[in-house]
């Protein structure tokens, strides 16, 4: 098992209908494509190690991210303020959990095992187009049976 470019091409294949962009990689580069369509899912897979033999350990994050709209309109309420960033926050986390629902039910089947829960870290603002959402973080160990030294 090639586990590094599996588990992207897995993750890409199960992400969310209402994720319009998909990019991978360092989180510094999420949103510097001039023509991301929101809702934007990123994957980026960190540190890796081998506890043991025949597995490797894979550290992944996985980013969903939807642009803030502001109404210029001044406004009074100052519970919900004049943007869409608790909706934005809302969407992204049922996206996040849908996507984490789905890995739990498939990595038994792919012989694949994951944290017990993942944590969730809040962005808001984020980047230059001021995103909402949520970045989900999580280890997963896959078998590594490409290598045989026995060969």
């Amino acid at each position: 098992m090639n586990g590094y470019s599996q588990l992207l091409r897995y993750i890409k294949q199960i992400a969310h209908p209402l994720v319009n962009t998909i990019t991978q990689g360092d989180f510094d580069k999420v949103d510097t494509a001039k023509h991301n369509i929101f809702p934007l899912l990123h994957v980026a897979i960190g540190n890796a190690s081998f506890p043991s033999e025949g597995v490797v350990r894979f550290s992944i994050q996985v980013g969903c991210f939807d642009i803030r709209d502001s109404n210029r309109q001044v406004s009074d309420d100052k519970y919900y303020d004049n943007d869409n960033e608790i909706d934005n926050l809302n969407a992204t986390l049922a996206i996040l959990n849908r996507i984490w629902l789905l890995m739990l039910k498939d990595f038994e089947e792919l012989n694949i095992s994951a944290s017990d829960s993942p944590s969730l870290d809040i962005c808001t603002e984020y980047e230059q187009n001021l995103l909402d959402g949520w970045i989900m973080t999580f280890e997963v160990e896959t078998p590594n049976d490409i290598i045989n030294l026995c060969q």
